[in-house]
């Protein structure tokens, strides 16, 4: 008699396996030779790693998405990008509201977790509330595209324009069909202001936009919620002041341009290396300062629950706060008259230094492989974690190690460096048991 042990996931296993398989069917659709140009060739490492980036909403690509591909080739990495955004649960949950079936237990635990809420209640609305805001807000931002692409491009190619930049920018995917980003239109205000609209409200988070929506007053707001907005009002400022204060100067970038020029693409630069992957500006041609600035910033990146990737902004905030109560011998970790549990300051502690063990030892892979400067290197590592997209032109000349490694990356940048270790550690039992406490001398 042969007894079978029933495997059960955890839900963070089904989303790591979820996102896997979604990477393999964009794979397979991506190798099929309608899907590239006819005289151009697709390697197995292409579409995988233009499927991945895709999935990942990270935007880095190997061969130009403009030239390579067919209409169908760019229609599934759009579909991808879509996938990537919303989620692998959360779409499947759409499905599965489409074909009017119940949604178990098991399934609610999986999307909370995707979404990263604590609360369980009312998961089903808020996938529906996501998902029509998703929409929503991806399709006034296809017409208001459409209106500027019209007068440039005949009007089917401005329509599929305007959808498929739309999906990109508000999922911080970072893909194009110019070929060249948006460089196009660095001192376009009115292209300026929408990507970065769309790609700002799609990486604050979808339960920020919803409680902004309902409360609409910021004392009213929760804790998360007011900490989201503050961090990222003061990065996006800090982001164009800095880019606008290293570039002024330089002729490849900002230093030909007038002022309003400057300011427009100083803004556009400050704010997409928070995990958007768009630039106005040729990313291997600003100085070393602004490229170790955004850096920085694609570190940090978008916030929790949203489109965007990075260690996210509550995490570095609860971390400053937690530095800022050293310095002034506070015991407990206080913002917004809100006292923060030790658990959340563990839980930052511990995504900053999984995700730099993660980046360090790519980084030291990367630069024995790869023939290229470290600052480079470096760069390209952080935008694959960080799922932002931008690159100083190395990506398409990575070794097929090289590429896989940021692969890899990108997928962990996806799913979340404490959801993959989650998934993949063994799951204990709580413990009761407490041992005596001894201090231990740091700094």
């Amino acid at each position: 008699m042969v007894i079978r042990k029933k495997i059960i996931l955890s839900p963070t296993q089904v989303l790591v396996i979820g996102y896997l398989v979604v990477i393999t069917i964009g794979t397979l659709l991506l190798s099929l030779p309608f899907a590239t140009v006819k005289g151009a060739d697709t390697t197995l490492m292409d579409a995988l790693f233009t499927a991945t980036s895709a999935t990942a909403v990270t935007g880095l690509i190997v061969v130009n998405t403009a030239s390579h591909w067919t209409f169908f080739g760019k229609i599934v990495i759009m579909l991808l990008i879509q996938i990537g955004g919303f989620g692998f649960m959360t779409t499947s949950t759409l499905v599965m509201l489409v074909l009017r079936k119940k949604i178990s237990l098991k399934e609610r635990l999986i999307i909370q977790e995707e979404l990263n809420t604590e609360n369980l209640t009312g998961i089903i609305r808020l996938v529906r509330y996501v998902v029509f805001l998703t929409l929503g807000l991806e399709a006034l931002g296809a017409i208001l595209l459409f209106l500027r692409f019209l007068p440039i491009m005949p009007p089917g190619q401005a329509v599929f324009f305007s959808i498929f930049h739309a999906v990109s920018a508000f999922n911080n995917a970072g893909f194009d069909l110019f070929g060249n980003s948006l460089e196009g239109f660095t001192t376009d205000w009115y292209i300026v202001l929408v990507i970065t609209g769309l790609f700002i409200i799609g990486g604050i988070g979808f339960t920020v936009i919803a409680e902004i929506y309902s409360c609409r007053r910021f004392k009213h707001f929760s804790l998360h919620t007011k900490v989201v907005l503050t961090i990222s009002l003061l990065l996006i400022v800090l982001g164009t002041l800095v880019i606008f204060g290293l570039e002024y100067n330089n002729p490849e970038t900002l230093g030909d341009l007038n002022l309003s020029g400057k300011i427009a693409a100083a803004y556009f630069q400050g704010v997409t290396p928070r995990t958007a992957g768009f630039n106005t500006i040729p990313i291997g041609k600003m100085t070393k300062a602004s490229q170790f600035f955004i850096i920085i910033l694609m570190f940090i990146g978008a916030s929790s629950g949203s489109t965007g990737g990075g260690v996210k902004t509550t995490t570095v905030g609860t971390l400053l706060l937690v530095v800022w109560a050293l310095i002034k011998k506070r015991d407990d970790v206080v913002v917004f008259q809100r006292r923060l549990s030790y658990m959340t300051i563990f839980k930052a502690l511990s995504v900053v230094m999984i995700s730099i063990l993660i980046i360090f030892t790519v980084t030291m892979v990367l630069a024995v492989t790869e023939k290229f400067a470290f600052l480079d290197i470096f760069f390209e590592t952080v935008s694959a974690f960080g799922t932002v997209g931008l690159s100083t032109g190395i990506t398409g000349k990575l070794s097929s190690i090289g590429q896989l490694f940021i692969i890899v990356t990108m997928f962990i940048g996806r799913v979340g460096p404490m959801t993959l270790a989650i998934a993949i550690g063994e799951q204990r039992q709580k413990t009761f048991i407490r041992f005596p406490e001894e201090k231990l001398m740091i700094g």
